[in-house]
């Protein structure tokens, strides 16, 4: 548990690098706006690629990939019938990205040395990036595209709309990866050492970004998205896991270890690179900051309740 909660102060310590470099004026929004636009277009994908094409994919394929989906599935339904009632009608894009505030989870900087030191395994984590890296996360940016060209007045023909996952970087670096993975192509070393030192600047170019955000923007939980804000924290946080370990004990009657490990995975904090998503989308910017902020800090005490509770 103690390298868990290093996990989280490494965490923390980077965001704080990017507030105190916002405070001393040597980062501005606008180095913020390159960070994640590096993050989204350059790194993300590398990392993506090189995360999948590595994966054991038998593991990927097991009954937790099962459990996993259905709650992320469970979450999303559930947050869009209770957008709907609570908040009215909302633009697509609020909604896509209030979605993903919500069942999106960090599964890689923070969910590894959790898997690592809480579950034992950081190989749980392979299903969960499955769903979210193959399904989840394309699916979302292709509504964003569909947004985003609807707000410009821009007409889709169905062969864009069909293309539109493979004009993300982000998808293309997973798909990349899954072919790579599943076709047994054989990397040479010399192009896997600058694929790693590409992909290890995204998430310390996504932290420091959100550090920039938390000194130069409102502090989180102010402003018109205070409601929203509580629904999807509370959603991910509190409601993910109690679907998630539902759905392993009772439905699927799964052994504990991996009642456990569906339990905690599905606590974890909103993942950073939805704030990235939402900046290169100019939509739901301070939801995504927000959700981030508090879902880190509450999701603490959640997993080592679970994890206390079900060994």
């Amino acid at each position: 548990m103690q390298a868990a909660l290093n996990g989280y102060f490494t965490i923390w310590t980077v965001i704080g690098a990017g507030w105190l470099a916002a405070h001393l004026r040597i980062l501005d929004d606008n180095a913020r706006r390159v960070l994640s636009r590096l993050a989204f277009t350059v790194a993300s994908p590398v990392l993506l690629f090189t995360l999948v094409a590595r994966a054991d994919l038998k593991h990927l394929f097991s009954s937790t990939l099962v459990v996993s989906g259905l709650a992320i599935l469970a979450m999303v339904i559930s947050y869009l019938i209770v957008a709907r009632v609570f908040l009215g009608p909302g633009r697509l894009a609020d909604r896509v990205i209030g979605t993903l505030c919500s069942s999106y989870t960090n599964a890689g900087n923070l969910g590894l040395p959790v898997a690592a030191y809480v579950l034992g395994d950081m190989t749980w984590m392979a299903p969960i990036l499955l769903i979210q890296i193959g399904i989840l996360q394309p699916a979302a940016l292709a509504l964003l595209d569909v947004a985003a060209a609807r707000g410009t007045g821009e007409r889709l023909s169905w062969a864009r709309y069909a293309t539109l996952p493979l004009r993300n970087p982000l998808t293309v670096g997973t798909l990349a990866g899954l072919v790579v993975n599943a076709a047994g192509i054989v990397v040479p070393e010399l192009l896997w050492a600058p694929a790693s030192m590409l992909g290890a600047v995204a998430v310390p170019a996504m932290l420091i970004a959100f550090g920039v955000s938390l000194r130069l923007d409102p502090l989180p939980g102010r402003g018109p998205h205070a409601r929203e804000l509580l629904l999807v924290t509370a959603g991910k946080v509190l409601l993910h896991p109690a679907i998630a370990f539902g759905l392993a004990t009772w439905v699927f009657r799964l052994p504990i270890e991996q009642v456990l490990a569906v339990t905690v995975i599905a606590a974890l904090p909103t993942a950073q690179n939805i704030f990235v998503i939402a900046g290169r989308y100019r939509v739901g910017y301070r939801l995504a900051r927000d959700a981030i902020f508090i879902s880190t800090l509450a999701s603490v005490p959640v997993i080592i309740a679970a994890s206390t509770w079900l060994r």
